[in-house]
């Protein structure tokens, strides 16, 4: 039974962020799921309170465990949670793309196995060269999730534009972005 670990600034979370935990849930013998909220993650700037991020989180993943994670690093958390054992810890195909520009990725790998879920524009050819130079293709598995081709950023871009998002994020989520006024709205605004 593996533990599953599921991080990221979560600036809002959405529907592929719900996808790629489902999906990974469905695909692999998962006995707990804990989403991470990075409170000031190392790789980003965000602007949005990791308190918001946080409550946004559990909305968005009732029922598995949502932490708030004060490292700015993977391999902080990961050296400072050896409870979880050999976890599994899951990325887009967009993040692996970048992977070796984490903190000590192959001591991340030591750590944590690594579930790579597809992305649009990531195809496995793009991926390939991460993948030759880290050298350890037992640790990295690969999955398939349903297709959804936003961001949180172009996400935040259309909140702020007063578009409608209701098709690319949770309910729960707009309705508490909404009622914190946050990323341009203000309370009471309805779609």
């Amino acid at each position: 039974m593996t533990v599953a670990l599921f991080g990221g600034a979560f600036d809002p979370p959405h529907n592929g962020h719900v996808e790629l935990l489902a999906a990974a849930k469905a695909g692999f013998d998962v006995a707990r799921a804990t989403v991470v909220v990075a409170g000031a993650p190392g790789h980003k700037d965000v602007a949005t309170p990791a308190a918001d991020r946080f409550a946004f989180a559990k909305l968005a993943f009732p029922g598995d465990d949502v932490i708030l994670d004060d490292h700015a690093r993977t391999i902080d958390l990961l050296r400072d949670h050896p409870e979880w054992g050999d976890p599994l810890f899951l990325i887009g195909a967009d993040q692996f793309a970048d992977f070796l520009s984490w903190k000590e990725p192959a001591e991340v790998l030591r750590r944590a196995r690594l579930g790579v879920a597809t992305r649009p524009g990531f195809g496995f050819e793009s991926l390939a060269p991460v993948l030759g130079a880290l050298g350890k293709a037992d640790r990295i598995t690969f999955f398939e999730i349903e297709p959804l081709p936003i961001a949180s950023r172009e996400l935040r871009t259309l909140l702020e534009a007063g578009e409608d998002v209701s098709a690319h994020i949770p309910a729960s989520v707009a309705t508490e972005i909404d009622r914190r006024g946050l990323y341009g709205r203000h309370q009471g605004y309805t779609r």
